[in-house]
């Protein structure tokens, strides 16, 4: 068992070293006093739990986030998931979002504490943070544009994939993928968009950009 938690924390230190620049040390520091503390949390969340594969790294730190700031952890664990978060690919305007989603369950006390760390923890990016490409891509679609009309239909799914990247799936009635639309986003702006649609893909042009 102890070589197996060992095995766990080794593991979990090189995920966060990954995620986190000079992660090991920051490791070392925060958990100084307690060492034992360390294997075990880091052993658990970036060992085993990193590793499960049901939840992909963006939807594990999102979930981490609400159960944060749901509990009050508006310090040390606040700031480790808010940059491993945005390493696994949440946008800061995510973040925003499951701090305000988080207030109506958890209570809005703790979700403007958390809220007030935001701008110290989003150093480096525009505050309020810039949509989620997700956004930007929703608002693009809503106009029905002449160039993506012959692809849309009214079953679109559209997901957030990573910083600056935005996906919308296109379904049949039957709920067959039809078309896949890939949206490149800098701010508020589409710089690229891509079409797959029958076996083809096609860069929709400037027309289409916002």
């Amino acid at each position: 068992m102890a070589e197996h938690m060992a095995e766990l924390h080794s593991e979990g230190r090189a995920t966060f070293a990954g995620l986190v620049t000079d992660g090991e040390a920051r490791l070392d520091r925060i958990f100084q006093a307690v060492p034992a503390l360390g294997e075990l949390a880091v052993g658990t969340v970036y060992g085993h739990l990193h590793a499960r594969r049901t939840l992909d790294p963006r939807m594990r730190e999102a979930v981490a986030l609400a159960a944060i700031i749901a509990a009050g952890c508006t310090d040390t664990p606040l700031t480790v998931h808010t940059r491993t978060g945005l390493a696994s690919g949440l946008t800061p305007a995510e973040i925003g979002e499951i701090v305000t989603e988080t207030a109506a369950f958890a209570g809005f006390p703790r979700a403007v504490t958390a809220a007030g760390r935001l701008p110290e923890l989003f150093a480096g990016t525009p505050i309020p943070p810039d949509p989620a490409p997700r956004e930007v891509l929703l608002d693009l679609l809503a106009t029905a544009p002449e160039s993506l009309r012959d692809v849309l239909t009214d079953d679109v799914q559209v997901l957030t994939t990573g910083p600056g990247v935005a996906v919308a799936l296109v379904r049949d009635a039957d709920g067959t993928l039809t078309a896949t639309i890939e949206a490149r986003v800098a701010g508020a702006s589409i710089v690229a968009l891509r079409v797959l649609a029958g076996g083809q893909v096609v860069d929709r042009g400037a027309a289409d950009r916002r």
